[in-house]
């Protein structure tokens, strides 16, 4: 087996991703929302890459969600808050953001998509051990750019499973380096990141902390056919 990471999903196109679980990645803050709705009991999630084929689906009964630059959607029922997802037991959503629901569409040629946050890190690192398929974990990153609490993440996987895998590709070691060097205190090392700051101004911390808990959960939802389930 090996790891390998792609920084932005406008990289995931340098990889044959088919015989691969992906591991696609927004912990500021899609796939921490997703990982949380799960642990509290929602049935399933839908997620889009267009807004309005989201907000569309609350036609069909699903709770429509999402965000465009860090701010809740007019007219939808939650927005991008993991705290936002504790209270939806049994319920469907639609959820559509920036960068997470972007990364997963691109990520859906893959063997098989899986959904990691800090909140769930040993339990994706024990999947994708389990499963035997190469690794490439998908950085949703800020349109199109690198972000560092993304890249974090593929470096905390990348040193939990180190002597399980190889790591094939530069952007994974890089990774790992950088983890390493945050892990002690990651929400002092990722003070001056970008979207940190972006969060700041719109009024977000509880959040910030939140979403840099790791193992607070146990479970890894998956893609099946379009929607995220755990199975």
């Amino acid at each position: 087996m090996n790891i390998e990471v792609a920084l932005s999903p406008e990289l995931i196109h340098l990889y044959d991703v088919t015989d691969k679980t992906v591991v696609v990645v927004d912990i500021l803050r899609a796939t921490s929302c997703m990982v949380t709705a799960f642990a509290h009991g929602v049935d399933s999630i839908m997620p889009f890459a267009d807004l309005e084929e989201c907000r569309a689906m609350s036609k069909q009964g699903y709770i429509t969600s999402g965000e465009r630059n860090g701010e809740k959607v007019e007219g939808f029922d939650k927005g991008n808050s993991p705290f936002e997802y504790m209270d939806l037991r049994g319920k469907k959503i639609a959820f559509t953001t920036t960068n997470g629901t972007q990364a997963i569409h691109k990520s859906t040629g893959a063997k098989e998509v899986v959904i990691g946050a800090f909140l769930n890190l040993s339990a994706v690192a024990k999947h994708v051990l389990d499963h035997q398929n190469n690794i490439l974990v998908v950085c949703a990153g800020w349109k199109g750019r690198v972000n560092l609490e993304d890249t974090l993440f593929a470096g905390a996987l990348v040193e939990k499973i180190k002597t399980e895998v190889k790591i094939e590709d530069d952007s994974a070691l890089m990774a790992q380096h950088a983890y390493v060097l945050a892990k002690a205190d990651m929400l002092s090392f990722l003070k001056p990141a970008s979207h940190i700051q972006r969060l700041h101004r719109l009024g977000i911390q509880e959040d910030i902390k939140y979403c840099l808990t790791e193992d607070k959960y146990t479970i890894v939802p998956r893609l099946k056919d379009k929607s995220l389930l755990v199975l």
